[in-house]
This record gives C-alpha cells, sequence and structure tokens, in this order.
C-alpha cells in the first residue's frame, strides 16, 4: 500500500499513523477475511464446471494414455462414477484457493508494513515471498488431494465407497499415510504462486484496450477471464511433469514404501520408455482445462471481490 507524503517534510507519513490500534486491526482482519471468501467462491463455481475434464487428465497421467482411452474408460465405468472423487476437491481445492488468496493477501500485507520493507526492501521479493508462503500454507490440505488420488483410481473402486471411508480407512497407516506426496506439491505450490501473482497483473495490462467500453462490466469480466487464463494454462503446463510426478506417488497403496520424487520420476521415466515427451501425455488437455478454470477463478474472484469491497 502506499504512503502518503507529508507536505510539510517531503517524506512518506506512514497511512496508520492517523489510525488508533484497533481501527487498523478492524480493516485488516475484515480485508482478510473478505479475501478468503472470494477466493472460496471462485472455486466453488469453477470445480462444478470443471471436474470430468480435470478427472480425463488423471487418466492420463496415471496410465500415460491418450485422451481417447481415458475418456473410453470413464463411458465405460458410467455417469455413476464420473463424478466419484468430486469430495475432496470441493473441499481440498475450495479451501486451498481461499487460503490461496486469503494468506496471500495477509502475508503480503504483513511483508508491506514498514517492519517487513526493513527486512526485504525489493516489492517482487515481497511480492514472491509472500505467494511462496501461501502456497506452503496450502500444503496442510495434502491429506485431501491424497484422498482424490485413490478415489480417482479405479484400482480402489472397490476397496473405498467415498471420501469418509477412505479418511477412516488410511487412519489405520498412521498421519504420514495422509502426506504422501507432500514434497512434490510444495515444489509445485510456491513458485506456481509466485509466477501466479507477478504475472497475472501483467498480463492483463499487455490486453487489448476497448476503447468506450472500459467502463462496461462485460470489458473487466473479459479482461480477467483471458489474463488468469493464460498465466493459469502457462503456469499449468510448465508444472505438469510435477504434477505426473505427484500423481504416481499420491497412487501408491496404503503401507507401500515411500518414494522421494527423484525415486518417482525414475520410476515414471521407466514405465514410459524412458521417453521425455511421454511425461507430457495429457498436457495439450491440461492447459485447455487449465486455461478454462483458472480464467473461471480469477473472473469470478474479481466478481466477488467486487461485490464484498463495495
Amino acid at each position: 500500500m502506499e504512503e502518503p507524503m507529508d507536505g510539510r517534510l517531503g517524506r512518506a507519513r506512514p497511512l496508520y499513523s492517523r489510525m488508533d490500534t484497533t481501527t487498523v486491526a478492524t480493516i485488516t482482519t475484515t480485508a482478510d477475511n473478505r479475501e478468503f471468501i472470494c477466493g472460496l467462491m471462485a472455486a466453488l463455481v469453477n470445480i462444478n464446471l470443471t471436474f470430468p475434464i480435470s478427472k480425463v487428465i488423471f487418466r492420463q497421467m496415471l496410465y500415460g494414455v491418450h485422451i481417447k482411452s481415458a475418456i473410453n474408460q470413464l463411458r465405460v465405468e458410467g455417469l455413476r462414477y464420473l463424478y466419484r472423487g468430486i469430495g475432496p476437491p470441493l473441499m481440498q481445492r475450495s479451501v486451498t484457493i481461499s487460503i490461496m488468496f486469503g494468506t496471500y493477501a495477509q502475508y503480503r500485507r504483513l511483508l508491506d508494513s514498514a517492519y517487513g520493507q526493513s527486512l526485504v526492501p525489493n516489492g517482487t521479493a515481497r511480492l514472491c515471498a509472500a505467494a511462496v508462503m501461501a502456497g506452503s500454507t496450502e500444503a496442510v490440505l495434502t491429506p485431501f488431494e491424497r484422498i482424490q488420488m485413490l478415489l480417482q483410481d479405479n484400482h480402489f473402486h472397490r476397496q473405498y465407497n467415498n471420501t469418509f471411508d477412505a479418511f477412516v480407512k488410511l487412519r489405520a497407516y498412521g498421519v504420514r499415510e495422509y502426506y504422501r506426496g507432500l514434497s512434490a506439491i510444495l515444489c509445485r505450490n510456491g513458485p506456481s504462486n509466485a509466477l501466479f501473482f507477478s504475472l497475472r497483473g501483467e498480463a492483463k495490462n499487455y490486453l487489448p484496450v476497448f476503447e468506450g467500453y472500459e467502463s462496461r462490466w462485460w470489458c473487466a469480466l473479459t479482461k480477467d477471464f483471458v489474463s488468469g487464463a493464460c498465466v493459469g494454462a502457462f503456469i499449468s503446463s510448465v508444472f505438469y511433469p510435477i504434477n505426473v510426478i505427484r500423481t504416481q506417488m499420491q497412487t501408491k497403496a496404503p503401507g507401500s514404501p515411500f518414494v522421494s520424487i527423484p525415486q518417482a520420476f525414475r520410476n515414471v521415466y521407466v514405465e514410459r520408455d524412458r521417453s521425455l515427451r511421454k511425461l507430457f501425455y495429457g498436457v495439450h488437455v491440461n492447459y485447455s482445462r487449465a486455461f478454462l478454470s483458472w480464467g473461471v477463478i480469477n473472473a469470478s474472484y474479481e466478481v466477488f471481490r467486487k461485490l464484498l469491497y463495495d
């Protein structure tokens, strides 16, 4: 946040110098809560629209098959199983996006304070640090990703009935079993968040100006969708191999030996005929899904943000 200038002294004067501590705390808390709510609502809109596409991508990640084979698997299983596994992403993904936007805003405020600026003087570094910390905070929800992977894998259809059943049965293997793939998730979340928050504003600035229509609601909505979609598709493609490795790590049977990221990469690489190209099986569907998904998330987030803040 920019600091107002003191006309007499010609130097920055803290904005909060005119406010008492209670007022500042109230404003900060309210703003933080609204950021969390905006992220949550945007995620709920997105999940319900894109879950079937995500399931096709998951099958391609898991088995290294072409899109037709993945779609055929779902067709054979029928509509009964099409939305099987949506429970964890409804809980995990909605809360994750809420945490992503909410904690980023909170960490950014802390780093932009006078004390934070003394520790991290560079504005871009503060942005990236806030994004990485927000991504690391999201990782507490790893158990939901683990359960989602088990429910979507057809090898476990008879072993787990639903999300609650899977959570209960996994408890017998200890807390550590819920956090399979945590290392891969941390490697993905922090850098991808840093790229997203760094690029989404820049991407919007480069979009063409609609002369005479800047004040129209659809103009802002279109820009928010396109900027979020392009940035999201780019980031999703860059980190696709990490998601492939994470999928392999999280679909291991409970109780089986844990594997590191290098081990998981080596296993996938050998299984796919030592072809790096095959590590990207499903990436074209993934960036198509990410384009739609992050476009919806970014545009929905800005809509809810305008509603709550205005």
